[in-house]
């Protein structure tokens, strides 16, 4: 079984030998040694391929003048830097701080040139393992990232004209690149939007349902019409949401479960999603000893692995991190479980 097969199987929740893996390099220079990258790929290999599509050539806007050393631009015009632990940072007053900017605002059209996507094919004619494509669909986080997070959360409560003709633009743009990502050879595609803090999520429910819920549901409506698995992925405890996902037709969510009753979320949707990821990062930072670690990671495994799929054990290894807390991570998925019930 090919490692694109074995990813199949878990999505469509049948039987499989072993849960699938999906390692997330570290981001940054230096973050880790070459040498233990390569050590932890050889010895849990990934089974998904992910693949992003950049612009073509370097259209230097304002913002990419501007930007200093250590700092990226991206194409929508803001100013990004990675910290020492590997966060993106977003620097400098946002592209429409000044809420008069927003009507005359468009996305960057360079995003969705259709050229971009032509090695896209190539990537999966030439792997053996599933091929998830990252798309730039983002619409409540980019309208944070060109607002500025507290004034983007005040044009949602208040609901003006303007805000709606922003998230409008937004939307078409994210149609527009899924129907580009549907129309390539990937396997799956993703989106995702940062939903939440620990605490739970930064916008009402009903808010949530009535300005967002509609644009995810297209969004898998295209993707679906073409045979595409739909992947989402959140930060926080999205798990007033959880639910509402899985309607509109997301087959896989990434999620922090460790902030969520997660045993109460694999009773619930078990057989209905795919839970891909992720571990608790708290624990991968300050693990403890290897048995607490071990068991921390074993709880998670018992409450979603039934050896039926639907669940993908995914690890993000962040800076600081150690070589040997990730391979323990990955080990866990690999040892013989009891038969559940």
């Amino acid at each position: 079984m090919t490692a694109r097969e074995l990813v199949i199987r878990t999505l469509n929740h049948q039987p499989v030998p072993r849960v699938p893996r999906d390692f997330w390099a570290p981001a940054g220079e230096g973050a880790c040694s070459l040498d233990e990258l390569a050590e932890l790929n050889h010895r849990f290999p990934s089974d998904i391929v992910h693949i992003q599509v950049h612009p073509a050539g370097d259209r230097r806007g304002p913002a990419k003048a501007a930007a200093k050393a250590g700092e990226s631009a991206d194409p929508w015009g803001c100013i990004w830097k990675r910290t020492a632990d590997g966060k993106l940072v977003q620097l400098g007053p946002p592209p429409l701080g000044d809420s008069a900017a927003s009507a005359a605002f468009e996305p960057p059209a360079g995003l969705l040139d259709a050229t971009r996507f032509a090695r896209v094919d190539k990537t999966c004619q030439g792997t053996h393992r599933f091929v998830l494509g990252w798309t730039e669909t983002r619409p409540f986080d980019r309208l944070r990232f060109l607002r500025g997070s507290d004034p983007a959360l005040v044009d949602l409560a208040r609901d003006t004209k303007a805000t709606r003709g922003l998230l409008a633009k937004l939307h078409e743009f994210s149609c527009r690149e899924m129907e580009l990502w549907a129309k390539t050879e990937v396997d799956g595609v993703m989106f995702r939007d940062n939903w939440a803090s620990a605490e739970g999520l930064l916008i009402a429910p009903e808010m949530w349902r009535e300005l967002f819920r509609p644009l995810y549901r297209e969004y898998c409506s295209i993707l679906r019409a073409h045979d595409k698995f739909v992947f989402f992925q959140s930060d926080g405890n999205i798990a007033d949401i959880f639910g509402e996902l899985i309607k509109v037709g997301v087959d896989a969510i990434h999620s922090e479960l460790a902030l969520m009753d997660f045993e109460r979320l694999a009773k619930r949707y078990r057989g209905r999603v795919t839970f891909w990821g992720e571990g608790d990062r708290q624990r991968l930072r300050d693990p403890g000893s290897v048995e607490e670690f071990r068991q921390s990671v074993l709880s998670i495994r018992k409450a979603l692995d039934f050896g039926a799929g639907g669940v993908i054990a995914q690890c993000q290894w962040e800076p600081g991190v150690r070589l040997q807390t990730i391979a323990t991570f990955f080990e866990q998925w690999l040892i013989p479980l009891p038969m559940h019930a």
